[in-house]
């Protein structure tokens, strides 16, 4: 029998936050029954397309569901209506069979925040889209909130990041539910190649230091960017982006707050772990990003842990 999966969609709604679980779930050959509810039949969503023949609020789930709650464009104004007013109330409703793992919730993007403001997270472990992170705060004092994160489980409760952090956290139920392959399958159906794991952070190295407008470091990151395996060396980068070796490594400082080494590290971090995440064996998947071995990969992995968890 299919496991039902609801979606409380609200007015508002981010259209890939609904859209992009729901198809991965429709993609895993009929484990998976789709039900949309809300306070309202019909509503506008994130790019004015309106969403009909929804359902009204249950009074009750049934055993084993999953229930959805995706964020919606603008969570100030969203969350402030009569419409999430009447959500609220109704997540509250379901705290006891949350609390019991009878049903799973999986919040996602700023539906998080929704989750909070109806004290469903209070002391749980949890992440949403790294803009709504400090309102997450302030909503859940007590919920235990974590930074950079595409996707947490605490007592299973899963929070994730924004928008397409909902199709990795989807991928990684039928993962747990429906096994290996069939994740696998749907991924490939759905031409995502990588499959990250909740403990990849939000903000790649190719996004998280990008955000200057310095165009000697972008000389320097674009080189290590496109061979990120190869060893290269501070003299050979500083050639490449016309600056000194040593105010190359200034403007690492100054700008990105880490060193050319440790950017490049962070790069050759993630080449692995997609690596292994794609079957690879830890050896070659070190060997593939430029590392020497797999005990220097971990070695690695464990320094940036560490400053992660300080």
């Amino acid at each position: 029998m299919p496991q039902p999966v609801f979606f409380l969609t609200l007015p508002g709604v981010m259209v890939l936050d609904l859209t992009g679980p729901a198809e991965t779930f429709q993609l895993a050959g009929g484990h998976f029954s789709l039900h949309y509810i809300g306070p309202e039949a019909s509503v506008l969503c994130s790019t004015h397309m309106t969403i009909s023949n929804i359902a009204p609020l249950p009074e009750q789930l049934p055993a084993n569901s999953l229930l959805v709650v995706p964020g919606v464009h603008d969570s100030r104004t969203c969350y402030d209506t009569p419409a999430a007013t009447l959500a609220r109330d109704w997540l509250r409703q379901q705290r006891a069979d949350i609390d019991a793992q009878r049903i799973t919730l999986v919040c996602v993007c700023s539906g998080s925040l929704l989750a909070a403001q109806a004290g469903l997270l209070d002391g749980v472990l949890c992440t949403t889209h790294h803009e709504v992170l400090p309102r997450l705060q302030a909503a859940a004092p007590a919920a235990r909130v974590k930074e950079n994160r595409v996707f947490i489980e605490d007592g299973g409760i899963w929070t994730s990041a924004g928008i397409t952090a909902g199709i990795d956290l989807a991928l990684h139920l039928i993962n747990r539910l429906c096994g290996a392959r069939q994740a696998l399958a749907v991924a490939r159906e759905m031409v995502v190649w990588f499959r990250r794991s909740g403990d990849d952070p939000q903000l790649s190295p190719w996004l998280r230091y990008r955000n200057h407008l310095h165009p000697a470091i972008h000389r320097a990151q674009d080189v290590m960017i496109a061979h990120p395996e190869h060893d290269w060396s501070l003299p050979a980068l500083a050639e490449r982006a016309h600056v000194s070796e040593r105010h190359l490594t200034r403007l690492f400082r100054q700008h990105l707050g880490i060193s050319v080494r440790e950017y490049h590290e962070q790069l050759r971090l993630v080449i692995a772990r997609q690596r292994q995440q794609q079957g690879e064996a830890a050896e070659k998947a070190a060997l593939a990003a430029g590392f020497s071995s797999a005990r220097q990969l971990r070695r690695a992995r464990e320094r940036w842990d560490d400053q992660l968890t300080r």
